[in-house]
């Protein structure tokens, strides 16, 4: 990343930001993979491998921990990197200085919580609480990323201020609210799910004692209520309206990321189904670990994106009003 005198320019930010992102959706995909492999205890000390050993030996469960271990380093330098373009953006922002710094402290702490995994021999409760850390590092990457390609904090930068008059906005910010809270329950139902399930890390671990068909069928309820409040979005932003005499956007911002959205959540329910069904193989689990951060990410995006359309508008109906004629 080159810069001078002047600092970073707010692309060359935002593009740092998307790295930071796909660095921590990384992470996730790779720490499913130490799961899924049995390798959880493959280096059974932290923060060193084995007692006095910071490498791992040559065998294949202590590497795949190890080369885990190696990437998040990777990861906190990609969340550094954040840091310090934040500091040397021009203009500088606070708001993204101190969204950045959120990273920080976020994988601090699941630098902590990987080692409390590690000493407590994979706990079920740990390893939970790892992953829903990350997903809350996710959103935070998410909403640095969007803010970073705003003009200002209040602000869109190149957003699309079309007439918006007469569109009930309370009513379609709810509905993507709504979206991000039943996505949290599909998130978290997921992990418990995966926490009584088969693949704990090690063949020897706990695992919680929960009736696995009950929570899955949380689960499957929680994601087609998630589907339903996205296609309601979509059609709204495509075609529909929420009062006869008033029409809503059509075909604005918001409809690429809810048609993204609805995407997502179809590729996750063939995937679901398709693991339980076949006796939950390790690769179908990591294809849906991976496919649950990509639904998080496209679900705050879209959420992001309702609440910019009609403020991108008000926006340019204040500056409007103040430059218009008087008499």
């Amino acid at each position: 990343m080159a810069f001078g005198r002047q600092g970073i320019s707010a692309t060359t930010y935002r593009r740092v930001t998307l790295f930071a992102l796909a660095a921590l959706i990384f992470i996730i995909i790779t720490g499913g993979a130490v799961r899924l492999t049995g390798s959880g205890l493959g280096c059974s000390d932290w923060p060193t491998c084995e007692d006095n050993q910071l490498v791992a030996d040559l065998e294949y469960h202590a590497m795949v921990e190890f080369v885990n271990r190696v990437i998040t380093g990777f990861v906190s330098a990609a969340v550094a990197l954040a840091v310090l373009g934040a500091l040397l953006r021009r203009p500088r922002r606070r708001d993204l200085i101190v969204l950045a710094l959120g990273l920080v402290g976020g994988v601090a702490g699941q630098v902590v919580l990987g080692g409390l995994v590690v000493w407590y021999h994979l706990s079920p409760w740990l390893v939970i609480a790892h992953f829903l850390l990350s997903m809350v590092l996710v959103a935070n990457a998410v909403v640095l990323h969007h803010r970073a390609g705003r003009s200002e904090a209040g602000g869109a930068a190149g957003a699309d201020p079309a007439d918006t008059s007469g569109v009930p906005r309370r009513g379609t910010e709810n509905l993507a609210n709504l979206l991000v809270l039943l996505t949290v329950l599909a998130v978290v139902s997921g992990t418990l799910l995966t926490g009584a399930g088969p693949h704990g890390g090690d063949p020897d671990v706990e695992r919680l004692q929960f009736h696995i068909p009950s929570l899955a069928r949380l689960h499957g309820t929680a994601m087609a209520l998630c589907a339903g409040v996205a296609l309601l979005l979509w059609a709204l932003a495509e075609r529909g309206s929420l009062h006869p005499r008033r029409r809503v956007w059509r075909r604005q911002g918001y409809a690429a990321e809810a048609r993204l959205t609805v995407g997502v959540l179809a590729a996750q329910a063939v995937v679901g189904y398709l693991q339980y069904f076949t006796g939950v193989p390790p690769l179908l689990v990591g294809i849906h670990i991976a496919g649950a951060a990509a639904l998080w990410t496209a679900v705050l995006r879209l959420q992001l994106s309702v609440r910019e359309q009609p403020a991108a508008a008000a926006s340019k109906g204040r500056r409007a009003s103040r430059v218009a004629p008087v008499g």
